[in-house]
């Protein structure tokens, strides 16, 4: 979130499962209005949706970017926000979607390469339309840590291109909320 307010995106609203993440910090730090929804607050995980849902729709919040958030959207939220929720996810999707652990998959199966993948997000799991990618070599010697690292830049470069490819879509309709 640092890096897309850094870079000029007008971030109106965070909502966060981990109210200690950095994210919070920052965003509190900016003026930022900021939803903590852990999951222990609500009864169900649609309950928490519609919570966020109505959160940013008092914020008149046109493009929602699931950097770091690592839940699972329900259909209300989906729906409210259809064909306007971003992903970024660390790997070359299809190749291990679904988890939190790609790189350790791809480290473990051996893979020579893995990346980064910006998406817009549906009801099947990391199975959305593919905006960008950038693909990001596996080293002899890479850790879990190294591969990381060079994972989050690879997301930090192309997070950014998709949000402007959103925004020009969402400029040529009529159906931004």
């Amino acid at each position: 979130m640092r890096t897309l307010v850094e870079r000029g995106f007008d971030v109106v609203a965070v909502a966060t499962n981990r109210p200690s993440c950095a994210a919070v910090a920052f965003a509190r730090e900016r003026g930022i209005p900021v939803a903590e929804l852990s999951q222990k607050a609500f009864d169900s995980a649609e309950h928490r949706d519609i919570a966020m849902r109505d959160f940013f729709f008092e914020r008149t919040v046109e493009l929602v970017v699931d950097a770091g958030y690592d839940r699972i959207h329900t259909q209300p939220f989906l729906d409210a926000f259809e064909d306007r929720i971003l992903n970024v996810h660390p790997s070359l999707l299809p190749e291990y979607a679904g988890g939190l652990d790609a790189i350790e998959q791809a480290l473990a199966g051996g893979a020579k390469r893995t990346g980064a993948t910006v998406h817009l997000v549906t009801a099947e799991l990391d199975a959305g339309p593919i905006l960008l990618q950038e693909a990001v070599p596996i080293l002899d010697d890479d850790t879990v840590e190294t591969l990381r690292q060079r994972v989050h830049e690879a997301e930090y470069r192309i997070l950014p291109q998709g949000i402007r490819l959103m925004e020009a879509r969402l400029a040529g309709s009529s159906s931004i909320r």
